[in-house]
């Protein structure tokens, strides 16, 4: 069984190097360019890791994230921000964000990232 990333942000270059990145590794790819997008894939599909920026039209990464969480849903949310305050982590984790990656970033260090997350996470 393959490992399934929902890649959610804005930037559609962004989005795109993630998933060319993310690609090396044949993890499943699932794509979303704004926050209600986002949130309906998370609520029809099943995933194993979730990638959200914290800012984007419909709905921002803090809202989906309250709302997957609210919907009792518990897959790892990473935020993707370069909202990097303490205050700024205190409400993503009060929203039930687990790992935060500051932008920007070198598309190889988040897949280094996202495999030791996913080597965390139990069978």
């Amino acid at each position: 069984m393959n490992t399934k990333i929902l890649i959610a942000d804005d930037e559609d270059v962004l989005r795109m190097l993630i998933t060319e990145t993310l690609e090396i590794e044949d993890y499943e790819l699932d794509e979303a360019q704004d926050g209600l997008e986002a949130y309906e894939k998370i609520m029809q599909h099943e995933y194993d890791l979730i990638l959200l920026d914290l800012m984007m039209p419909g709905k921002t990464g803090l809202e989906v994230c309250q709302l997957v969480r609210a919907a009792g849903k518990t897959t790892p949310i990473v935020m993707l921000t370069a909202k990097t305050q303490a205050e700024d982590r205190e409400n993503a984790v009060k929203a039930g964000v687990n790992y935060f990656f500051a932008k920007p970033f070198s598309p190889m260090q988040l897949l280094g990232f996202i495999q030791e997350i996913l080597e965390e996470k139990p069978l």
